[in-house]
C-alpha cells in the first residue's frame, strides 16, 4: 500500500503511528503525511517510508489510499488542491473528517473516485480504535482496503452513513466520556485512600477489565453487574446512590447534547 494522510492533526497523528506500529498486518510501502507546518512531525521523518511534505498533490500523485484526516472545515480547501491528482482507476479516499458527509467530498472531487467515511478514534495509535466505516457506491469495492487498515488498529463497524454522527458521538467522543468517568473514579479513589498513581491504575485496569469481560463473554452488562451485586451488599448500595445522582441519565443527557451539537457543524 502506498497511503497519504492529508492534514497530520492529532487524529491524523494517532493514524500514522498506528499504521507504522503494525507493519505485518499493513504492508505499507510508503506514507505521505502532509501538514501546514511539518516541525510537529520531524522525529518521523527517520523512518524509511514516511515521506513529510507541505504539498497535497505530491502526496497524492504518488500515493494510492488518500486518508483525509484535516479539519471540518478545512475540507473543502483540503479536497479542492489536490483533486486534479486523482485517479479514480488508481484512487481510494478516505475520509476521516468529522461531521462531513460523503455527498459533500462528492461535490469537490466528483462522484467517479471510490470514498470510503471513516471515523475512528485516538485509540487508534494503540492499536485500540472502535471505527465505524460507510461508502458511495464506488467505494462498497474498496471497502475491504479500509477495513484491513482499521481492522489491524482495532475493531471496525460498517454502517449506513445516516448513523455516522452518532458514531463519531459514541466512539470519537466517547473517548472524552470514557476518560471522564475513569478520572472521576481515580478522584474517588484517592478520597477513600490511594496515591493518585496507585488510584489512576486501579481506575484504569478496572475499566479495561469490565470491558473485556464483555468482549470476551459476550454477555450484557447487567449479568455481570449481577454476579458482583449481593443483597444488601455495598456494590448495589453503591449503583443506587450512583443512580439516584443521575449518572445514567446524565450520561444518556450528554450523549444526545452532543449529537445535537455536532449536527450543527
Amino acid at each position: 500500500m502506498k497511503i497519504a494522510i492529508i492534514g497530520v492533526g492529532n487524529l491524523g497523528y494517532s493514524i500514522a503511528l498506528g499504521i507504522l506500529s503494525q507493519k505485518k498486518e499493513i504492508k505499507c510501502k510508503s506514507l505521505y503525511l502532509t501538514k501546514r507546518h511539518l516541525s510537529s512531525l520531524d522525529h518521523l521523518e527517520k523512518v524509511s517510508v514516511v515521506k513529510l511534505t507541505t504539498d497535497n498533490r505530491r502526496a497524492v500523485k504518488y500515493s494510492d489510499i488518500i486518508i483525509l484526516a484535516v479539519q471540518p472545515a478545512q475540507m473543502q480547501q483540503g479536497l479542492a488542491e489536490p483533486a486534479p491528482e486523482l485517479n479514480p482507476k488508481k484512487h481510494t479516499l478516505i475520509s476521516v473528517a468529522t461531521g462531513r458527509k460523503i455527498h459533500e467530498i462528492e461535490e469537490v472531487v466528483g462522484d467517479i473516485v471510490p470514498v470510503i467515511r471513516c471515523m475512528p478514534n485516538t485509540a487508534i495509535s494503540v492499536g485500540h480504535s472502535m471505527t465505524c466505516i460507510s461508502t458511495n457506491g464506488l467505494g462498497k469495492e474498496k471497502i475491504e482496503c479500509a477495513q484491513l487498515i482499521f481492522n489491524a488498529l482495532g475493531e471496525t463497524m460498517i454502517i449506513e452513513e445516516e448513523l455516522m454522527q452518532a458514531a463519531t458521538v459514541i466512539c470519537a467522543s466517547g473517548i472524552a466520556f470514557w476518560m471522564r468517568l475513569i478520572r472521576a473514579t481515580t478522584q474517588g479513589a484517592v478520597q477513600l485512600g490511594f496515591h493518585s498513581e496507585e488510584a489512576q491504575k486501579l481506575s484504569m485496569h478496572t475499566c479495561l477489565g469490565a470491558a473485556s469481560l464483555l468482549i470476551d463473554s459476550q454477555s450484557h452488562p447487567e449479568q455481570e453487574i449481577d454476579k458482583v451485586t449481593t443483597p444488601s451488599g455495598c456494590t448495589i448500595e453503591g449503583l443506587n446512590e450512583m443512580e439516584h445522582q443521575g449518572l445514567s441519565s446524565s450520561i444518556i443527557k450528554g450523549l444526545v447534547t452532543s449529537y445535537e451539537k455536532i449536527n450543527q457543524i
